[in-house]
């Protein structure tokens, strides 16, 4: 749809246009960062699941004969942080109870709360993963006596991580910890480690150089193995020490799985131990040493609270994405549903046997009108399809201030039952509206300076009005221009988005949009309403619910097919598409009133209002969540789910899109770019509709703007005669209204 142009001037109008054009670059950043900012929460989140980052290769055993055969003979705690290594063991009658891979949000609470109620203290080994996305358990811990030690950030074999990759594990371990409880710790334990005699020429490296980093490695004398789920009975077997009053290190879990049997068991082995005479205490506690943790202050404690702070954020903002994903693939799905129920219904109804808008077909005279700005390129292809129209009709072009000759050359062709009127630059509403008072007739047609008409157009579009109760009917607006990639994808944009929507909302009898390029109207209903309106930038969106609220009824004739030129660039499709967006939304909030008013202005504001809202406006804005989590589960997984999703909306669209395609009697070639449209162009048309959802916001306001034009549609494109199909209308039919409109081409 063309705009006839931009009203000009000087003085203070100027200046303030200039200051806001000086502020409209803003407007295309905040898109942007919006976009950059949901990326970097995905990542966030991604790096926090460890779902690119993990490794789970596990080193197998190897040879030993670099491990020092007292550590190997010795205790589970290994310190090599001096000259010499050394090992200890606990005390007799004590047990250190350790808890590995945690914290977990539904068995840690239960875990801490068998401690608390027997007045025992334990060792959780915690992920840094896990730290980050639950650090309030964390500072439970702390608080309540308990010891926090490093078990890496995602569980890696660090066997494989070298230098560098256990230095990250181990920092990133800690930034966690400090960002969740304000404190680090001393003690590590590494990931599938068991006994100290376990120790390998693969794994002491790892055991010296964590060492050398100023950490106890703690290993365990007891593995219950309570992640095969034995029962809880088995763990606490497996948890009592063979000599009568040994101590031990004992290894559970709190996390990693249904951790059920864990807790049961906690709650006889803590009461039946204590009965012996064993005390429950934290590692340092046992071995008599300092405290594990030491409190951060400053630069780094502010470091870790704003890494947690963001991985909150990142889990909040996933959370509302995922619940809007899937609120948005139900929505799409029920739409594709509604329509394609309810365009099937509506072809069934034209194309029965003797369909007929009223008892005799409209055959009076019509005005065509045509507001033009700087249309030179375009207006002779335009008004010479008009001449050849196989209805009577008066054409009358609006010249509104053209600076390129266009008046000049209508009138130079010298076509009978064609004038010019001339008036400044005063937009495309204006234009209209002189054309409307300069109308010789009662039916009212308007298109654009950019658009080619059929023989058949006017004559198919004028149809409905033999129904009493049509003020305006939209006529089925195709691209002329397909060729290119952009051309094509607009292509099925407008056979598959416009036209199908607009057999849909037919239905419903609640059609949002007359297109500017094929449109007509009852003069009557056009003055009742007060002709066209000047307050928004989709002056048809506009008149169109302003025609509904007045309680006349707005059909679509498909076969009445106008060819216009699309734009051909991405900023011109850009600039177009952001105006009717913001066009639309202003349309909307104009008319929100008719939500609660009674009559045919209710029923349109309870039905059409809340569907061109959810289906126009909103759900737009989620449908690139769908690409948005097919890349995130491309990065981080699961990969193959999320393909297949992807592809099962995918087929769904081309199952609308064909059948759109078919109805259109549109050859199916072009749907080869579907799943390139679907990648590429709605992500184009996402930010278009942010960027006026940001305008709308903060009270910005857009010009009127003219695409430049080619010229590229001179006729409309010849198609091949269709077949007939049983209960469509014989030519010359009341159905037909007297051609075949697929036969008739320009000449």
């Amino acid at each position: 749809m063309s705009r006839a142009g931009t009203r000009s001037g000087g003085g203070p109008a100027a200046a303030h246009r200039r200051r806001r054009g000086r502020r409209l670059p803003l407007r295309y950043l905040l898109p942007l960062l919006l976009l950059a900012a949901l990326s970097a929460m995905l990542l966030l989140r991604g790096y926090v699941h460890s779902e690119f980052l993990a490794d789970h290769r596990v080193r197998p055993p190897t040879s030993y004969g670099e491990v020092p055969k007292d550590i190997r003979a010795g205790g589970p705690v290994v310190d090599v942080r001096g000259a010499k290594p050394t090992s200890y063991r606990v005390p007799d009658r004590t047990l250190v109870l350790t808890f590995d891979d945690g914290p977990d949000p539904e068995w840690t609470p239960k875990v801490l709360d068998k401690l608390a109620e027997h007045d025992a203290h334990a060792v959780f080994f915690v992920t840094g993963t896990m730290a980050a996305r639950h650090p309030g358990l964390v500072r439970r811990m702390v608080a309540e006596g308990h010891e926090v030690g490093l078990h890496t950030f995602n569980h890696p074999d660090l066997s494989y991580q070298g230098v560098s990759g256990t230095d990250w594990q181990l920092s990133q371990n800690q930034l966690a910890l400090v960002g969740a409880a304000g404190v680090r710790t001393s003690l590590f334990r590494p990931p599938y480690s068991s006994h100290a005699h376990a120790l390998d020429d693969a794994t002491w490296p790892v055991t010296r150089y964590v060492g050398e980093r100023g950490y106890l490695t703690v290993f365990n004398d007891l593995d219950t193995k309570d992640w095969e789920r034995p029962g809880a009975a088995e763990i606490v077997r497996r948890a009592v020490p063979d000599e009568p009053g040994a101590g031990a290190i004992v290894l559970l879990h709190d996390s990693g799985g249904d951790r059920s049997q864990t807790v049961a068991a906690l709650d006889r082995l803590l009461p039946e131990l204590a009965e012996r005479g064993y005390a429950f205490t934290s590692l340092t506690e046992a071995l008599k040493a300092p405290s594990a943790h030491t409190p951060v202050t400053g630069l780094p404690l502010w470091q870790g609270r704003v890494f947690v702070a963001a991985v909150a954020v990142s889990e909040k903002v996933t959370s509302v994405l995922v619940t809007a994903v899937a609120v948005t693939g139900v929505l799409v799905i029920a739409r594709f549903g509604l329509m394609l129920l309810l365009s099937a219904t509506h072809a069934r109804r034209v194309r029965r046997r003797g369909f007929a808008w009223g008892r005799d077909p409209v055959t009076r005279p019509v005005t065509v009108l045509v507001p033009a700005y700087n249309e030179a390129k375009c207006i002779a292809n335009t008004v010479r399809s008009l001449a050849a129209s196989d209805h009577p009709v008066e054409v009358i072009v609006v010249d509104d201030g053209s600076a390129d000759g266009t008046a000049g050359i209508v009138e130079s062709l010298r076509l009978p039952g064609v004038r010019v009127v001339r008036q400044p630059n005063s937009g495309k509403p204006a234009a209209l509206n002189n054309g409307i008072a300069h109308a010789s007739h009662d039916l009212v047609v308007m298109m654009d300076g950019d658009t080619v008409f059929e023989p058949s157009t006017v004559r198919e579009l004028v149809q409905p009005f033999a129904d009493p109760s049509v003020g305006a009917v939209a006529g089925n607006a195709k691209v002329g221009n397909r060729d290119t990639l952009i051309g094509a994808w607009q292509h099925i944009e407008y056979v598959m988005g416009f036209n199908l929507d607009r057999r849909m909302y037919d239905m419903l009898r609640c059609m949002p949009t007359i297109p500017g390029a094929v449109g007509a109207f009852r003069r009557e209903a056009l003055e009742r309403v007060g002709g066209m309106s000047e307050d928004t930038l989709a002056e048809d969106t506009d008149i169109t619910m302003a025609m509904h609220r007045d309680g006349w009824r707005v059909v679509y004739a498909e076969k009445a097919r106008a060819w216009t030129e699309a734009p051909e660039s991405v900023r011109q499709l850009w600039s177009q598409r952001y105006r009717w967006s913001y066009g639309t939304m202003q349309a909307i909030w104009k008319h929100r009133r008719a939500l609660v008013e009674r009559g045919p202005s209710g029923r349109f504001g309870r039905v059409g209002l809340p569907l061109v809202s959810l289906f126009m406006v909103l759900a737009p804005l989620l449908a690139p969540l769908i690409d948005v989590f097919l890349l995130y589960g491309l990065v981080f997984g699961p990969t193959k789910e999320t393909v297949a999703a992807w592809l099962g909306v995918l087929a769904i669209q081309a199952v609308c899109a064909a059948y759109a395609f078919r109805l259109d009697r549109e050859p199916m070639t072009h749907l080869i770019s579907l799943p390139l449209q679907q990648i590429l162009y709605r992500q184009l048309m996402y930010v278009v509709l942010l960027q006026s959802w940001i305008t709308a916001l903060t009270g910005g306001r857009l010009r009127w703007q003219k695409l430049r034009r080619t010229g590229a549609v001179e006729t409309a494109p010849a198609a091949a005669p269709p077949r007939r199909r049983r209960g469509d209308p014989a030519p010359g039919s009341a159905g037909g209204t007297g051609h075949d409109t697929e036969k008739s081409i320009l000449r």
